[in-house]
């Protein structure tokens, strides 16, 4: 990919101190630059990687499970107490460790000797955990003796056919790892002592994560008719299936006032307009009071068919019951998208039982709970009547050519002179950072790469500043616009 620096007004030259006093850049070294953008230097604010694969940590209570979560999310998300069975329901944390990213589930503890209905349901949901992961990690106790339940458990690990680690938690000390040895009478062939409290073994871990993963998959490769990749999701009985319906213009889904009908994620090819499009229709995701307790295990399963769902789609469509507002769970399922780097199109579904007035008080109420979001574009539709469905697929194909879109280096040049003329960064320690030159790297998201002296020193708000500039000039509508500061290597 090749990239200029453009030629700077002296004013901005000055300004900006420019290498070189003023001269222009060679074209092959700012390519150089550019290819080498993960060989040296500090970058800054990385988009993440494309997300694939699920990790299930599994085991029975109180060896630690929510503690070793903790340690890999690096946030304290699960809830930890010394009581045993704290965990009933799970948890869900995206993971990036050593270039690699993962969706890391934490479940409750294995106890199938228990008659009491909470384990029981716990233990469906451990099954549907180990069914839906690609890799599973057995956490086993190095300091307690071996018990019945993980005979059992290992015997269930082995029948499923997954990847298995096998560690062995609160191996704080060597004479604790020593005692851990007593656990390969369970018959496994290797055991990883570690300690999630105090971080010891962790790199191991993560390296054994990394290699029974499964191989990245290569981008999904555009078929003859180029079909546009459309994930619907929403919480319950907010339409999503009646509109996929009106789209395809056939009773494609079962639709029933009933919410939690849609179970899993199911693909529905269509064409509007000349456009072939890929509609996947997700299960609703409600929050944990709202399931009843003999669905809790199916309904905790459905967020990871819909987490997939989002990393197999461009475009996420939100779809909300306009009549019944934005909730949290809308902004908590939207924020799992715009991690994934899709492109994002809000749905106001049902507006056929609002008033002009009641519909702008939904859109207003909309804007300000998804407020994270405010280049995300917002559609009013009646799935029913298919009022609003034509401009809700105009408004995705309008996303979607520009989450795909490649800015030409020579506009993306011309544009950052004008910013850096009217809005320089600002001085940072009495000295103002230099920006050299920008470039696309990537698209779907697009991922721009701007070279620079002190990246480090740029302000979060002058970085927010340029994203907003570059979704603006360029038609960046309902794309999450990534913006790398890397800084200029020196020769010699």
């Amino acid at each position: 990919m090749s990239a200029s620096k453009p030629a700077l007004p002296r004013s901005t030259r000055r300004g900006q101190g420019a290498a070189g006093g003023g001269r222009s850049a060679k074209k092959g070294q700012a390519e150089e630059e550019v290819v080498a953008l993960e060989d040296d230097g500090p970058v800054i604010a990385p988009p993440p990687s494309p997300s694939f694969g699920i990790v299930a940590l599994v085991g029975r209570p109180n060896t630690g499970k929510s503690t070793l979560f903790n340690r890999l999310v690096g946030k304290r998300a699960a809830i930890v107490h010394d009581e045993p069975g704290v965990t009933r329901d799970r948890h869900y944390g995206d993971v990036t460790s050593r270039g690699r990213r993962f969706t890391l589930v934490d479940t409750g503890g294995f106890d199938p000797e228990s008659d009491d209905p909470m384990r029981q349901g716990i233990k469906r949901q451990i099954d549907l955990a180990i069914a839906e992961a690609d890799v599973i990690v057995c956490v086993l106790d190095a300091v307690t003796p071996v018990t019945p339940s993980e005979h059992a458990e290992l015997g269930l690990l082995r029948r499923a056919g997954k990847p298995v680690i096998y560690v062995a938690n609160k191996a704080d000390s060597p004479r604790a790892e020593a005692e851990a040895a007593e656990l390969y009478r369970l018959g496994m062939e290797r055991l990883i002592p570690i300690s999630a409290l105090h971080g010891r073994g962790i790199s191991e871990l993560e390296m054994a994560i990394e290699a029974a993963l499964p191989e990245e998959p290569v981008a999904p490769a555009e078929s003859a008719e180029e079909a546009l990749r459309i994930a619907i999701v929403g919480r319950p009985n907010a339409g999503k299936s009646s509109l996929v319906n009106r789209i395809t213009g056939e009773e494609r889904m079962l639709v029933d006032a009933q919410p939690g009908t849609t179970r899993d994620p199911i693909d529905t090819l269509a064409e509007r307009d000349g456009k072939r499009l890929l509609l996947i229709d997700t299960a609703g995701i409600r929050r944990k009071a709202k399931v009843a307790k003999e669905d809790s295990a199916v309904e905790a399963v459905s967020v990871l068919h819909a987490i997939r769902a989002m990393e197999r789609a461009e475009v996420v469509v939100l779809l909300s019951d306009a009549a019944e507002g934005v909730a949290e769970q809308d902004a908590k399922i939207l924020g799992l998208a715009v991690d994934r780097g899709r492109a994002i199109v809000i749905g106001l579904n049902k507006i056929d039982l609002l008033d002009r007035k009641a519909l702008a008080k939904a859109e207003a109420d909309a804007r300000d709970k998804l407020a994270f979001v405010p280049w995300a574009p917002v559609t009013h539709v009646s799935a029913r009547s298919g009022r609003g469905v034509a401009k809700l697929i105009e408004t995705v194909g309008r996303v979607a050519d520009a989450y795909r879109r490649r800015v030409p280096t020579g506009e993306l040049n011309r544009f950052f002179e004008q910013i850096l003329l009217t809005h320089p960064p600002p001085t940072h320690g009495g000295r103002a950072p230099r920006l050299f030159f920008i470039t696309q790297a990537e698209t779907s998201p697009p991922l721009f790469v701007v070279v620079a002296s002190d990246p480090d020193k740029i302000h979060f708000s002058y970085r927010r500043y340029v994203a907003n500039q570059l979704r603006q000039a360029f038609g960046l509508e309902g794309v999450p616009v990534r913006v790398k500061y890397k800084e200029r290597r020196r020769r010699g």
